[in-house]
């Protein structure tokens, strides 16, 4: 069945069948005009109705966001705006909008009101259009290892590790909430749950993909992961996508080149497939979203320690919320200004403080800082965080109890450093910060269907 993407960029024909949905009517005693759109592209096809064909009544149900099926012939618009239009012959109502309470009029919605009606939203304009790009991102990101030779790892959704150790994680149980077991000691006695131990929804694949690097060579995972942080800002959700590589025999270096490439692969993938809603959001969200893709893709991206940042920004004369000082993790605001006020380009951070950054990055022989990769980006900061693993078992241990932290869910992990061991690196790209740069989007919510965040898991 051909869709209305189809049609628009297709030669007149006769006998054709266009479904979708009213997005406007508008017309005279004499004839109407009805702009159908089916969700394939941002642009709408126009319906023309000569009205003394068509009932009264029939034409009482079409109203803004009811549902069509029309047959006619596909003619050369005589109008200006598209090249081709239906004139109709016959017009079946699939489902009707009663335009006193279909809550989208055509006038302008404000993104806390469609939150709000988020079963509703991908049939704005804007939703569609996001929707679209991030189905666009999905495929490319797949494209993109998939002509590099990795192999799409699936890891586990449902864990018994933490793996970066902060804590947050929503916990996964069977167990009666009004009538827990106890042990002796009077603690949950999770040996009754339904995996006979405490389990929790996982806060990244990496440490899982490790396992397949060192068995495959190069990996990525790509699926949901959760943090119960109880973050209310425009950059935080609870449920979020994850793209997570991890390439066997990648030095720090390596590394970069690859998120480089990666970023660079997408952002061109965009500006090349998705011509048309970018238009639109460039038009209506951010007028120098465009622009700023084409900066991305034609730029070399500074490689930077933080070392050398933490100077920059202290030089700067610039009055932070945050104070800078070496040792403390830089917050939104100072990755901007890098970015944007100092650079004018993205750039990526390594050699950071061992102290701020997870167990298993790489030590560097200062015996202050790893091999810690972040990639920064204009609007949004932090878009990418990876860093070459530690390969030594007697580095990783001493690591884990500097941190004091419980190895008893980890075993399986130190086993690859004590089973052929290799030099191995990877890197987190969070889906939504992707989106966020590549819309022009201002909140994280509003660039996956159905947010979740705290107190809210509507739809």
């Amino acid at each position: 069945m051909k869709r209305i993407k189809d049609y628009l960029s297709g030669q007149p024909e006769k006998d054709v069948v266009v479904k979708g949905w009213v997005r406007t009517k508008r017309g005279n005693k004499n004839v109407a005009f009805i702009a159908l759109n089916d969700g394939s592209t941002i642009n709408n096809i126009q319906v023309v109705c000569d009205l003394q064909h068509f009932d009264e009544a029939l034409m009482k149900q079409i109203t803004t966001g009811a549902c069509l099926c029309v047959q006619g012939d596909l003619v050369p618009s005589l109008g200006s705006g598209q090249a081709v239009e239906v004139q109709a012959r016959n017009i079946e109502v699939y489902g009707t909008a009663d335009p006193e309470t279909y809550p989208l009029q055509k006038k302008g919605h404000s993104m806390e009101f469609l939150r709000e009606i988020a079963h509703l939203r991908p049939r704005t304009n804007t939703f569609g259009a996001v929707l679209r790009i991030r189905h666009a991102m999905a495929f490319a990101i797949h494209k993109f290892f998939n002509d590099k030779g990795f192999f799409y790892l699936h890891t586990p959704l449902i864990t018994a590790s933490d793996c970066e150790g902060a804590g947050e994680m929503f916990q996964v149980t069977t167990l009666d909430l009004d009538n827990l077991p106890r042990t002796e000691e009077g603690k949950i006695d999770y040996s009754q749950d339904f995996f006979g131990r405490q389990t929790s929804l996982t806060v990244s694949g990496q440490l899982e993909g490790e396992l397949g690097a060192t068995a495959l060579g190069s990996i990525y995972t790509f699926g949901p992961t959760f943090r119960a942080e109880n973050s209310n800002t425009p950059r935080h959700l609870a449920e979020f996508w994850m793209v997570e590589p991890e390439m066997a025999f990648y030095d720090v270096n390596d590394l970069m080149d690859l998120e480089e490439e990666f970023i660079k692969y997408l952002v061109q993938y965009a500006l090349d497939n998705c011509q048309d809603d970018l238009a639109f959001l460039n038009k209506m969200i951010d007028p120098e979203l465009i622009a700023r893709l084409k900066s991305v893709v034609s730029t070399e991206f500074v490689r930077l320690t933080y070392t050398e940042g933490i100077r920059i920004l202290e030089a700067s004369g610039q009055k932070f919320e945050f104070p800078v000082a070496w040792g403390v993790d830089l917050q939104s605001e100072h990755e901007r200004y890098l970015v944007e006020k100092h650079f004018g380009k993205p750039v990526i951070l390594t050699d950071y403080p061992k102290d701020i950054k997870a167990f298993y990055m790489k030590q560097n022989d200062d015996g202050k800082t790893v091999r810690g990769t972040d990639v920064l980006f204009p609007k949004i900061g932090e878009i990418i965080g990876g860093s070459e693993r530690e390969a030594s078992l007697e580095k990783l241990n001493r690591r884990i109890e500097e941190l004091k932290m419980d190895t008893t869910n980890l075993w399986w992990y130190l086993d690859t450093r004590r089973f052929g061991t290799c030099p191995h690196s990877g890197f987190g790209l969070g889906f939504e910060r992707l989106l966020l740069f590549v819309t022009g989007m201002a909140n994280i919510r509003d660039v996956i269907p159905f947010p979740r965040t705290p107190k809210t898991a509507e739809f």
